[in-house]
């Protein structure tokens, strides 16, 4: 309405409306990229190569799907604290089944994804039903999956991922054709382009404001912008090594979690759920059945993204997901605009959190800082994007918008 009333002004008018009031969305998260960028392309010129980009995208992916899954559980206001341990216990079933016992490659992979998923539920049902609350729940489940984790590994200290399998493959293969890359880029654009169409078209047909055609090119048009800059980087920059199937993966997951977040009942249910479970009661929602199903989703992402650490690795190991791994998914999730206080959030904040994260590391590593600083960094980025969104929380509520 802004943008018909006033033109190219309405976009500045509805934009300062939304800072006034706390609405920041992704945009603390997009400045800190830019400024990570800047700062450690300054420090080092091998920041923004085509080896390093590439290294950020693969490592990227793992924690990252991990992450997707946090971000439903923050959603709900709860926190999972089992994610490492379901991750290792993922990879551990894996190696088990496939190395040590001879199942195939996808039999083992998938009966790896579905004790995660198991597992979550597990832990959803005692939160949900029998009323422990999450927080000790997951910690439960955080010391007790270490405990099988080891226990399954045997006396093997690790399990090498054999050559050439799916496991190797996740992080392992590039689309070398340049083809792949361009074309995931062009998908994105159409994808986009058409989800705006269609969101345009629905609005308009209830009689509610939609979108101008000059608003939907010009998004559009940066989009397609920054996907083909990608593209030409996996391409065409020395040192390319063409599309990683990892990036894809993590970018596939990413779609179909936001699909189900923003598009259908269920992800609804879970936001109204994590804005008031006894009004999301009161309004007839299975508040248990949402809950026990987000634990589940959180537990199935996480034992796929621990396939992805153990490709990184070479393999399955005792301590797999341990260490720093939880701190990180959930302080991506947090990093990437995902309210800790429930009913806020987006699933591309499991993408946005990581890249700041891994940028930091990634930096940090060419300019040869010691594991510490990077701890330190990390610990303060979490906790700026903490006071960020208290500080938001509070000015929508001066301004009556929460």
């Amino acid at each position: 309405m802004l943008v018909r009333e006033q033109g190219l002004k309405g976009y500045w008018t509805e934009f300062s409306r939304k800072i006034r009031g706390g609405e920041l969305g992704s945009l603390p998260v997009v400045i800190g990229l830019i400024v990570i960028a800047i700062v450690f392309q300054a420090q080092n010129d091998k920041f923004l190569s085509a080896s390093s980009l590439t290294n950020i995208a693969v490592f990227t992916s793992g924690l990252g799907i991990m992450a997707v899954g946090i971000v439903f559980v923050l959603l709900l206001g709860e926190i999972d604290l089992s994610v490492g341990s379901v991750a290792g216990m993922g990879a551990a079933v894996w190696a088990v089944l496939n190395v040590s016992n001879g199942w195939g490659d996808w039999p083992s992979v998938l009966v790896a994804v579905l004790c995660g998923l198991a597992i979550g539920a597990l832990h959803g049902f005692f939160f949900a039903k029998i009323g422990v609350p999450a927080f000790v729940v997951t910690l439960a489940g955080f010391l007790g999956w270490s405990g099988l984790q080891i226990w399954l590994m045997g006396n093997e200290g690790s399990i090498n991922a054999p050559s050439g399998g799916v496991v190797e493959s996740l992080t392992g293969y590039f689309f070398e054709d340049k083809a792949a890359a361009y074309g995931l880029a062009l998908i994105a654009i159409v994808g986009y382009a058409a989800s705006l169409l269609l969101d345009t078209k629905r609005r308009k047909s209830t009689g509610l404001p939609a979108r101008p055609v000059s608003e939907i090119v010009l998004r559009t048009g940066v989009v397609a912008v920054l996907v083909l800059a990608a593209a030409y980087v996996l391409n065409e920059l020395p040192g390319s090594r063409g599309l990683p199937l990892a990036l894809v993966l993590f970018l596939a997951v990413l779609v179909i979690a936001d699909f189900v977040a923003r598009r259908t009942t269920f992800g609804r249910q879970v936001f109204a759920v994590g804005g008031s479970s006894e009004a999301a009661r009161r309004a007839g929602i299975n508040v248990d059945r949402i809950r026990i199903t987000v634990f589940a989703i959180s537990g199935m992402l996480a034992a796929f993204g621990g396939l992805f650490i153990a490709s990184l690795s070479g393999g399955a190991t005792k301590n797999l997901g341990a260490g720093n791994t939880l701190m990180l998914v959930i302080a991506a999730a947090v990093i990437g605009g995902t309210s800790l206080f429930g009913g806020r959030g987006k699933v591309w904040s499991a993408l946005l959190g990581m890249l700041v994260l891994q940028a930091i590391q990634q930096g940090l590593n060419l300019l040869g800082m010691a594991s510490e600083i990077q701890f330190m960094i990390t610990g303060a980025v979490l906790l700026a994007a903490v006071v960020i969104d208290s500080v938001s929380r509070r000015t929508q509520k001066t301004a009556g918008r929460a």
